[in-house]
């Protein structure tokens, strides 16, 4: 089949690489930060992906494209604020809050209108504007959101559990209907319910977590086989 490499930049790179760019334009070359941002998961490396590029098809073995199939572009901080397709046409843009790191203040598809979005004191989006659609306000309570679009219609996402085991266990939809989910103590998706009532069963591998089996309102079942290094090598059933 085909094969790909993704090629990959540290923050040192990028630095360096702007620097160039800068000093071959006249201009002075901006200050990227040495260390990244820490944030809630942790600390940062600096590493991103910068570009993904086709390196074998066997249909075209000797017609491989000279760019890569997509390539992406970062911020100072790391944040990502661009896509590249593989003609090298800009297809996504991303603006972020410059007091709050990584906090996506606005995003826009090529040739559409620009989404922003607000936040509260908390960090949560409490405004999703959309000139060419539907904008959405967001409003919290201890084990609820609740969502309310520009047609004044709500839903309320109900959750359960605590700190970064908190899932959303019940979506009721602007029409009155409801979707259920159910969790194991770790968090994970064991049962879905849907408005009309289907049940769909996920069994999972205590150790690893990987679902070994999903078990469908109609009990047909779907099993999954991993390897030692937990990656899926077979699916079998309807």
């Amino acid at each position: 089949g085909r094969r790909f490499r993704l090629a990959l930049t540290t923050q040192a790179q990028r630095a360096e690489a702007a620097r160039k760019q800068a000093t071959a334009s006249g201009v002075s070359a901006p200050e990227y930060p040495q260390t990244m941002p820490v944030s809630g998961y942790g600390a940062d490396s600096g590493i991103r992906l910068e570009a993904v590029w086709l390196t074998h098809d066997p249909a075209y073995p000797d017609n491989l494209p000279a760019l890569p199939l997509v390539r992406y572009m970062y911020t100072l901080r790391g944040e990502l604020s661009a896509v590249y397709d593989r003609s090298g046409t800009q297809v996504r843009g991303f603006t972020y809050d410059d007091k709050h790191p990584g906090r996506m203040t606005a995003h826009r598809y090529a040739g559409r209108p620009q989404t922003t979005y607000r936040y509260d004191a908390s960090g949560r989006v409490t405004e999703q504007h959309n000139p060419a659609g539907l904008s959405y306000t967001y409003g919290y309570e201890k084990n609820a959101v609740i969502i309310t679009d520009s047609l004044n219609r709500r839903e309320v996402l109900h959750t359960g559990g605590e700190g970064g085991l908190k899932r959303v266990i019940k979506e009721e939809q602007a029409d009155g209907s409801a979707i259920t989910r159910e969790f194991d103590n770790a968090g994970r998706l064991v049962a879905q319910t849907d408005a009309a009532g289907r049940k769909t069963e996920y069994r999972l591998n205590i150790a690893s977590g990987n679902v070994t089996e999903i078990v469908t309102p109609d009990e047909r079942r779907v099993r999954f086989s991993y390897n030692d290094q937990r990656q899926l090598i077979a699916t079998t059933g309807p």
